[in-house]
């Protein structure tokens, strides 16, 4: 039983970055993606056979991670920008990682109850999902040096 929790915070950590990235490219509004996860993404099957459902996501968890990173954009964007190399944008990122390390920074500043390991390891392996190249070893030396900075 002690494995559910944590998978289902991982799926939700998933989502949340899906969540944010389709947020930043169609403009859609936190809430209005909200419900769509809710109600169409969630303990959804693979192509929507309700038969085999995916490892159920804690949906609260979700909603907190994509509404504190949207309310707290700025002050997550300024902790990541310190991190990046001189001269570097954030808006230089790709947009997969830059919901990822959105994501994780807003956990490390937000999320207390969240151990900083778990954290960094959750969204490197996110980032492993996605990326093959250089890019998980950068989420995890930016989201490490962010760690620094929000928690003593």
């Amino acid at each position: 039983m002690s494995g559910r929790p944590k998978q289902a915070r991982s799926v939700a950590r998933l989502a949340a970055v899906q969540a944010l990235y389709q947020m930043e490219v169609s403009g859609v509004g936190v809430e209005a993606v909200i419900r769509e996860f809710s109600e169409h993404r969630f303990d959804r099957g693979l192509e929507g056979e309700e038969s085999a459902p995916l490892a159920a996501a804690d949906e609260a968890f979700f909603a907190d991670l994509v509404r504190g990173v949207v309310s707290t954009q700025r002050e997550i964007d300024s902790a990541i920008v310190k991190r990046l190399a001189t001269g570097w944008r954030l808006e230089r990122l790709d947009s997969t990682v830059r919901a990822i390390l959105r994501a994780g920074a807003f956990e490390l500043a937000r999320r207390d109850d969240v151990p900083v390991e778990v954290v960094i390891d959750e969204y490197v392996e996110l980032a492993k999902s996605f990326f093959e190249g250089p890019e998980p070893g950068f989420v995890n030396g930016a989201l490490d040096g962010v760690a620094q900075d929000v928690r003593s």
